[in-house]
């Protein structure tokens, strides 16, 4: 099986006919079968919150939430939590997500680790801590720093990820030698292989001026490009149980014109989805 989605529900007018305003999840979920959502990274949501998701989206749509910062460390090197508080935010975490484990709408929690957090021993050790943490929820992994991907070690990462159930992250994004990491398209849960798809604008990445948040993701895959994804995507199929791609290079609102392309390609349709909007106006 293959899934396609995008990072939040609001901000892709191509699922309404480009009519600019913010898209509501409904309308969301009439089109794609999963979001994921970024919300639990700043502050872990209410599990009615969560419910109110629920409401608004058919039983057979998912999420992808992303772990909240302080289970990434990422606030190591600022004001570092407390382990009181870290071991704080697993536990509401995983009150947060109860009500889409129940209904089986929780594809995964995405761990989006800083580009700080390099391949040691001490973090091999963090990923074992967290899937004691979490039990036996879904866990995806994607590293940002690229000591992960010494090719001499990469078989070995994947056995490891295997080994905790954790779902590897392929990611796209643009790289050098010593920063941002490679397009590494290996499996290492067969339940599901997840593509995350950052784009390819070097130079709005690498360059962290005022704006970067706002330009860092500014690219359009070309129909080449989508094609080569098409590839590689069908050949992780057959290696997972479900190949999941999201595209969250939508700076400039180009993640759901590339995703309906990638969708098209494949010729892909998915049952259970939404009723489409009568009037989007």
């Amino acid at each position: 099986m293959i899934t396609i989605g995008l990072t939040t529900w609001k901000e892709h007018p191509a699922l309404i006919q480009d009519v600019q305003r913010d898209v509501t999840l409904p309308e969301y979920a009439a089109v794609l079968p999963v979001v994921e959502l970024d919300t639990p990274f700043y502050g872990i949501p209410r599990a009615t919150t969560v419910e109110n998701w629920q409401k608004q989206v058919p039983e057979k749509f998912q999420f992808i939430l992303k772990a909240n910062k302080l289970m990434t460390k990422h606030d190591y090197g600022q004001e570092t939590a407390s382990e009181e508080e870290r071991q704080q935010a697993f536990n509401e975490y995983r009150r947060m997500v109860r009500p889409l484990v129940k209904a089986h709408q929780l594809k995964t929690v995405l761990f989006q680790f800083p580009p700080f957090f390099q391949r040691t021993t001490e973090n091999l050790q963090w990923l074992f801590e967290i899937r004691d943490q979490m039990a036996d929820l879904p866990i995806a992994v994607e590293f940002r720093n690229p000591s992960w991907y010494d090719p001499a070690l990469t078989a070995d990462l994947m056995r490891y990820l295997k080994g905790l159930n954790m779902t590897h992250v392929i990611v796209d994004e643009p790289h050098r030698l010593n920063d941002g990491v490679p397009f590494v398209p290996k499996v290492a849960d067969d339940r599901l292989a997840l593509v995350r798809l950052h784009g390819r604008n070097e130079k709005g990445w690498f360059n962290q001026g005022k704006d970067w948040r706002g330009v860092r993701t500014l690219y359009r895959y070309d129909d080449h490009e989508l094609a080569d994804f098409a590839e590689t995507v069908t050949q992780l199929a057959t290696q997972a149980q479900e190949v999941c791609v999201i595209f969250n290079n939508n700076s400039g609102r180009d993640a759901a014109p590339n995703a309906l392309a990638l969708r098209d390609l494949l010729h892909l349709s998915w049952q259970g989805l939404g009723p489409q909007q009568m009037s989007l106006f």
